[in-house]
C-alpha cells in the first residue's frame, strides 16, 4: 500500500472516510423516510425517526470510551460492519413492526459512534496547515455520501426495497474494508490512568467538578427536550429539573464535609475517562470566550437559513423550482465553497481564515435582505418574471458558496484546539456547542420574521456575525495556547 502516492495521501483518506460517514446519515434521512411512507406508515410514526436521531446529537455521551481505548480504525470498521447486518435485516424481513424501529435505533447508535471515531482519528491524522483543505474535502465528501444513499432510490424499480438495502450493506461493508487501510494512528499517551470509581470520588470531592457535571447532565436533558418534548407534558418540568440540579450540588456542598475520605481531595477530576475531557476543557485559558465564539460565529447564517425556505414559498416560487436551485444546485455550490475556503484557510491561517471568511458568509444575508425588499410576498406575491428568478437565484447560489468558506473554516478552528489525546471526545463535545447554536438560532428565527418581516430580518441577522469578531482576541490566544501544547502525549 505505501508504495503507491494516491494511498499514502491523507486527502485521499479524509474523502474515504467522510463519504463513509455521510453514507449511513444518507440511509437514516433518505431511504428509511421514503421506505416508511411507501408502505403505508403515518406520518407521526415516521416523525418517531427524529427521536432515533438524537445519536448523533448525544454522541459527546460515549465519545469518552472511544477515546480511551482509541484503535479508531477497527472501531470504524466493527461499526460499518455492524450496520452492513442491519441492513442485511432489512433486505431479509418484509412488513414492519416493533423490530423496525429498534433496528433503526441501533442503527444510528452505530452510526453516531463511527463518527466519533472518524473525526477522532482524522484530527490526529492531521497537521494544522492541512485542517483547511480536510475540511473542506470533508465536507464535500459527506454531502457526495448523502446523495449515494438517496441515489440508490432510482434503483428501486428494478432491485426493490430488498436491493436497496443490500446495495447499502455492500457500500458499507466495502467502506469498513477501507477504513482497516487507512494509516495507523499515531500513539498518544493517556491522559491518565485515574480508575472510574476514583474519577468520581475526586468529583464528589471537587465543588466546581461537580457542579460542572451537574449543570451539563442538566443541559444535556435540554438537548433531548428539544425532540421528546417531555417538558410540554409535565407540568413545571424545568422549574422541577433545576430544583434537582440545585439541591444535587447544595447536598454535595453539605455531604462532603462529613463523607469525604483522606485522599480524595488529591484526586483530579480532569484526569478521569469519562468527565475528564470536559472538565480539563472547561477550565483551559479563555476557554470561556472561545465557546462563545462557536456559539456565535455561524449566528448570522443559521439564524437566516431556517427562513430562506419559507421565504421562497411565499415569493411565489413552485416547489419544482426551489429544488432545482436551493436544493440541488446548492448542494454543488456548497462542496466547491467548502474546498475552496479550505484550500484559502491553509494558505493564510486558521484565524485570518475565520474572520475573512466569516465576513463572506455574513454577506450572503445582505443578498437575501435586498431580494426580499425588491420581491413581494404572502398576498401580494406575483408568479416570479425573469428578474426574479435571477435575483433569487443569485442570492441562493451566494448563500450557499459562502456557507462552505465560513464552515471549513470554523471546522478547521475545532479541530486545530482539541487535546489529541482525547480528540474524539473533545470534537464531539465542541461540535454540540454548535449544534446549540443552530437550536436557538432555529427557534428565533420564525419570531424574528413574523415580526419583521423577511426584509428587515435578513438584515438584522447580517448584523449578528459581529458579536463573535469581539472574541476574535481570545480564539487567537488558544490557537497559540493549542499550538504550544500539541505534542503533548506523544509516545
Amino acid at each position: 500500500m505505501t508504495d503507491k502516492p494516491l494511498l499514502r495521501s491523507k486527502m485521499f483518506w479524509v474523502g474515504i472516510l467522510y463519504f463513509a460517514q455521510g453514507f449511513p446519515a444518507g440511509v437514516f434521512y433518505e431511504i428509511l423516510p421514503v421506505h416508511l411512507r411507501t408502505q403505508g406508515v403515518d406520518l407521526v410514526d415516521i416523525g418517531f425517526l427524529s427521536l432515533l436521531g438524537l445519536a448523533w446529537t448525544l454522541k459527546f455521551l460515549w465519545a469518552p470510551a472511544i477515546s480511551h481505548y482509541r484503535n479508531y480504525r477497527r472501531w470504524m470498521f466493527a461499526m460499518d460492519a455492524a450496520m452492513a447486518i442491519v441492513m442485511g435485516v432489512f433486505a431479509w424481513q418484509a412488513g414492519f413492526g416493533t423490530w423496525v424501529w429498534i433496528a433503526v435505533g441501533c442503527f444510528t447508535l452505530l452510526s453516531a459512534t463511527n463518527d466519533i471515531a472518524i473525526d477522532g482519528y482524522t484530527i490526529e491524522l492531521l497537521n494544522k496547515d492541512e485542517m483547511g483543505l480536510a475540511n473542506g474535502l470533508r465536507f464535500g465528501f459527506y454531502r457526495v455520501g448523502l446523495l449515494a444513499a438517496g441515489g440508490l432510490l432510482i434503483l428501486h424499480p428494478w432491485i426493490g426495497w430488498p436491493g436497496i438495502y443490500l446495495g447499502a450493506g455492500i457500500l458499507l461493508v466495502a467502506a469498513g474494508a477501507m477504513c482497516l487501510l487507512v494509516p495507523r494512528e499515531k500513539d498518544y499517551l493517556k491522559p491518565s490512568e485515574v480508575s472510574l470509581s476514583d474519577e468520581l470520588r475526586g468529583l464528589f470531592a471537587n465543588p466546581f467538578a461537580f457542579s460542572a457535571v451537574v449543570l451539563f447532565l442538566l443541559g444535556v436533558l435540554w438537548l433531548v427536550n428539544r425532540t421528546t418534548r417531555w417538558s410540554a407534558a409535565v407540568e413545571g418540568f424545568w422549574m422541577v429539573a433545576l430544583g434537582i440540579a440545585v439541591a444535587l450540588i447544595a447536598a454535595e456542598t453539605l455531604l462532603r464535609r462529613f463523607a469525604i475520605r483522606a485522599g480524595d481531595t488529591e484526586i483530579d477530576p480532569r484526569r478521569g475517562p469519562m468527565f475528564g475531557a470536559l472538565l480539563d476543557m472547561l477550565q483551559r485559558p479563555n476557554i470561556w470566550p472561545v465557546l462563545l465564539f462557536i456559539l456565535t460565529f455561524k449566528l448570522a447564517d443559521t439564524s437566516m437559513g431556517f427562513m430562506v425556505k419559507p421565504f421562497w414559498v411565499d415569493a411565489g416560487f413552485a416547489p419544482e423550482q426551489i429544488g432545482l436551485v436551493s436544493v440541488n444546485i446548492g448542494i454543488a455550490l456548497s462542496i466547491a465553497g467548502g474546498l475552496t475556503g479550505g484550500w484559502i484557510t491553509d494558505r493564510i491561517g486558521i484565524f485570518n481564515g475565520l474572520w475573512i471568511l466569516g465576513l463572506f458568509q455574513a454577506l450572503s444575508n445582505l443578498a437575501y435582505a435586498y431580494v426580499a425588499h425588491v420581491l413581494p410576498t404572502g398576498l401580494q406575491a406575483l408568479p416570479p418574471d425573469e428578474y426574479a428568478k435571477t435575483v433569487m437565484y443569485s442570492a441562493s447560489a451566494f448563500e450557499s458558496f459562502t456557507q462552505g468558506l465560513g464552515g471549513a473554516a470554523l471546522l478547521a478552528f475545532l479541530m486545530a484546539i482539541v487535546d489529541k489525546r482525547r480528540s474524539a471526545t473533545e470534537y464531539a463535545l465542541l461540535s454540540a456547542v454548535f449544534i446549540l447554536s443552530r437550536s436557538v438560532a432555529g427557534w428565533a428565527g420564525g419570531f424574528g420574521a413574523e415580526a419583521m418581516g423577511y426584509s428587515d430580518y435578513f438584515l438584522l441577522t447580517f448584523l449578528l456575525a459581529f458579536p463573535a469578531y469581539v472574541l476574535l482576541p481570545w480564539v487567537k490566544k488558544m490557537l497559540a495556547y493549542a499550538e504550544a501544547q500539541k505534542d503533548w502525549g506523544q509516545s
